[in-house]
């Protein structure tokens, strides 16, 4: 099934066919802008007094009947879709909800843009903006975009950069320190820290040109005021939903769709976020990257790492590793226009394209359809492929259903082979 023939729906039109379902559901992609975007609809739903449920997916496929209307997020797939290609889908979903009556949580939204790649204010997301800015929700200030206040903490484990001490909160507590900041941050130790992580990101071993722009969206970050939401910033908000989208979806969706968030759901999200960013470091860390015409490729052994000498935390799983190693290879390290992820072990790989971007290097492109290669290409190997416009991933032996983790047994020949033939196809 391609990402192509189905019809997408406006939000005033998706608006008229909720108020009147019985029971909706919600099916969406799994990064952090449709997790916002189906926190938003949801919250939405529960306010008009609709049922509903909210799955997550890396491959959705609408599952509607005569009473039951069904809504996939991320993918154009069903009669009813938020797609996220043009625009972010929370931008649609904030418009949807608004034009079911009610004002959604414009945090929520932006951090959703955030997670698509884009900037607060662009994209359609400029409701969103106001409506957070006239709400206090939300200012402007110098610094980098994390979740959480601990600095080191942070820095360690966010994928929005890739520097020195990304994966290791030792190496990040002795930058910092570096730093000598004050115990309350003002402006200037704010831009103190934005320059260190700045020149870092752009002097870092094998960064690419296309590094110095990617790190902008981690720059001068829209701080959450008290109680607006769990996370210090805007941008940390969208890294911990794009965790755990990947790392722990349960959670995700139990996030989004609390306005209120408990402090052990805080928590949780938190160390999955944690433990996702950290492990996604430091597999890039150990993994060998070559460059080929049209992509970059970065080997690594996820799966097969049974012990824990080197410290990283192997319980995140195999497919959500990989796909945020394959946009942070495309972010920060890759010359070309796609990067993929490979584990041989598992029989798995994740590729992520900067056609379709948001970003301005990006912007004149074309989105290059990996998500309809890697199905392709997954059919020759007996495998299953996944994914959207501008990223993929394709697992060879794996049993087909795409909500199951990734769990194969496979001495690592097929997917390279499949590797070579998703290189082709590009």
């Amino acid at each position: 099934m391609t990402e192509t023939t189905s019809a997408e729906s406006a939000p005033d039109a998706l608006a008229d066919v909720l108020v009147d379902a019985p029971f909706v559901r919600l099916v969406a992609t799994d990064d952090g802008d449709a997790l916002a975007a189906a926190g938003l609809l949801a919250r939405a739903l529960r306010a008009v007094g609709t049922p509903f449920q909210v799955r997550i997916s890396r491959d959705p496929v609408p599952v509607a009947s005569d009473d039951t209307v069904a809504v996939t997020i991320g993918t154009t797939r069903g009669p009813h879709a938020i797609p996220g290609a043009a625009r972010p889908a929370s931008v649609d979903a904030f418009a949807t909800a608004r034009a079911l009556g009610v004002d959604p949580d414009p945090v929520v939204a932006l951090a959703g843009v955030v997670a698509a790649g884009s900037v607060p204010g662009t994209d359609g997301s400029g409701d969103a903006l106001d409506a957070a800015d006239s709400a206090g929700s939300i200012r402007r200030r110098p610094g980098v975009a994390l979740p959480t206040a601990d600095l080191a903490d942070g820095l360690a484990a966010s994928t929005l950069i890739r520097v020195p001490y990304s994966g290791d909160s030792d190496a990040a507590s002795d930058a910092v320190n570096g730093l000598g900041l004050p115990a309350d941050l003002d402006a200037d130790a704010h831009r103190r820290l934005a320059s260190l992580v700045a020149v870092d990101v752009a002097d870092a071993d094998g960064a690419s040109a296309r590094a110095a722009s990617a790190v902008e969206r981690a720059l001068r970050p829209y701080a959450i005021a008290e109680n607006a939401a769990p996370f210090e910033t805007v941008g940390g908000y969208a890294d911990v939903l794009d965790a755990l989208a990947r790392e722990a979806p349960g959670t995700g969706v139990a996030l989004a769709l609390d306005a209120d968030s408990s402090e052990t759901l805080r928590t949780a999200a938190l160390d999955a976020w944690r433990t996702h960013g950290v492990a996604a470091h430091r597999a890039l860390d150990a993994a060998t990257i070559s460059r080929y015409d049209g992509c970059v490729v970065a080997r690594l052994d996820v799966a097969g790492d049974g012990d824990d000498t080197d410290g990283r935390d192997d319980d995140a799983s195999t497919a959500a590793v990989l796909s945020t190693v394959a946009r942070l290879v495309r972010d920060f390290r890759s010359p070309e226009p796609v990067a993929v992820a490979v584990d041989e072990s598992s029989g798995t790989l994740a590729a992520a394209a900067t056609a379709g971007g948001r970003t301005a290097d990006d912007a004149a492109t074309e989105p290059i359809g990996l998500g309809d290669a890697c199905r392709s290409v997954a059919t020759e190997f007996d495998g299953a492929g996944w994914g959207t416009a501008d990223c993929g991933g394709l697992a060879v032996g794996d049993d087909g259903t795409a909500d199951e983790p990734v769990s194969v047994d496979t001495n690592g020949g097929d997917i390279t082979g499949a590797l070579a033939a998703l290189r082709e196809a590009l």
